[in-house]
């Protein structure tokens, strides 16, 4: 079984993804700005004390201009950090420095937030930029499943990352079809076609080894297939120890090719019930029954979706990852005053693609505005 752990809500993922695009665009003229990293359940006590030693330090930089400016940009962060009795449940950031545009002046300006997800790392440092690769890491920490879909004939190798599902091998086998030629005896033409299956079986394994064995980020694979084969295939001895443990569904299958890859995603919802893809293709597959049953129930494109949001109809609003991230903010806040869900959609699942070709924008309603409510 793969090991549950939390996961950013779309919401959380927007605001962080806003948070890190800010702060990146600061740059100090020396070493000058300063990140600190509480770690989730860290003494914030102790990180004050360790911030107020560091000013002391800053004394002996020899730049009147950066010494200023990192002791200035200190005695913010300790100002800030008076604010929390506690370190909040999944840690804390806080950065903070002179931004003013021009040389000689001064614009000291403090930014924190809390993670949306847990903090490990504790750090202080001053540099020409924030320190914001724990954040990125974060916004890059997708789970990544293998995807095998085959039979005795083909295998297709694939990894869904995220919400992509990205090819990676695939090979044809040598096995005979079920028919002898004449003169060859039922036996032998059995056995030969055992053996042909079983060197197909051990060529498929060792391509998931190449591909999957130093993939650290792979959170469990997923075999399907029609028939028996996938079963004679994880039951043999063909995968190797590790990978087997790794595997967490098998699945029945119609096709072994790119179809066959989707018709695995689609069959494996109990499996990755927790990751952003699935419930991406639930909400949008929701909105286009919704659509075709009760249309007075939805709304799509840009001006009637904003309009029944401002109204506070809307239940679910659905806006593609191709819109504009100024547009998605404001629709955010909007969503908040109504308590209004928001979910941001990846153009790259086939769903997301339906929703991108009708204008990017819809709406799953409170009630059916045909109703005269």
């Amino acid at each position: 079984m793969v090991k549950t752990v939390e996961k950013m809500d779309d919401k959380q993922r927007f605001k962080l993804k806003k948070f890190v695009k800010e702060l990146a665009k600061y740059r100090g003229r020396g070493t000058e700005l300063v990140s600190v990293y509480v770690p989730a359940d860290y003494d914030l006590n102790k990180i004050t004390t360790h911030v107020a030693q560091e000013q002391g330090t800053a004394t002996n930089i020899k730049s009147k201009q950066t010494r200023d400016n990192v002791i200035n940009a200190l005695e913010k962060i300790i100002q800030h950090l008076k604010l929390y009795q506690r370190t909040p449940p999944h840690g804390l950031v806080v950065f903070a420095g002179n931004v003013a545009e021009r040389e000689g002046q001064q614009d000291y300006q403090v930014w924190s937030m809390e993670p949306p997800l847990p903090l490990k790392q504790r750090l202080y440092r001053c540099d020409k930029e924030f320190i914001l690769d724990p954040l990125k890491e974060m916004l890059d920490d997708d789970d990544c499943f293998g995807l095998v879909a085959m039979d005795r004939r083909e295998a297709t190798i694939a990894v869904l990352k995220g919400k992509a599902i990205i090819p990676l091998s695939s090979t044809e086998s040598m096995v005979p079809g079920k028919f002898r030629a004449g003169g060859q005896s039922s036996v032998r033409f059995a056995r030969n076609r055992e053996l042909a299956a079983k060197d197909f079986y051990d060529k498929v394994a060792m391509l998931m080894k190449d591909n999957f064995f130093e993939m650290k980020e792979l959170k469990g694979i997923i075999i399907g297939g029609p028939g028996p084969t996938k079963y004679e295939f994880v039951d043999g001895n063909h995968i190797t120890q590790q990978l087997k443990d790794k595997i967490i569904g098998i699945k029945d299958l119609s096709y072994t090719d790119q179809f066959g890859l989707q018709e695995l995603l689609e069959k494996s919802q109990d499996i990755l019930a927790e990751e952003a893809v699935v419930g991406e293709k639930k909400i949008v597959t929701k909105f286009f029954e919704t659509l075709a049953k009760t249309p007075g129930k939805v709304a799509y494109g840009k001006n009637e979706c904003l309009k029944q949001l401002s109204m506070g109809t809307v239940d679910m609003f659905l806006v593609s990852d191709v819109v504009e991230e100024e547009i998605i903010d404001e629709i955010m806040k909007e969503a908040e005053m109504y308590s209004s869900n928001v979910s941001i959609i990846s153009t790259e699942t086939r769903e997301g693609s339906q929703l991108r070709d009708i204008g990017g924008y819809a709406a799953i309603l409170r009630y059916d505005a045909g109703e005269g409510y």
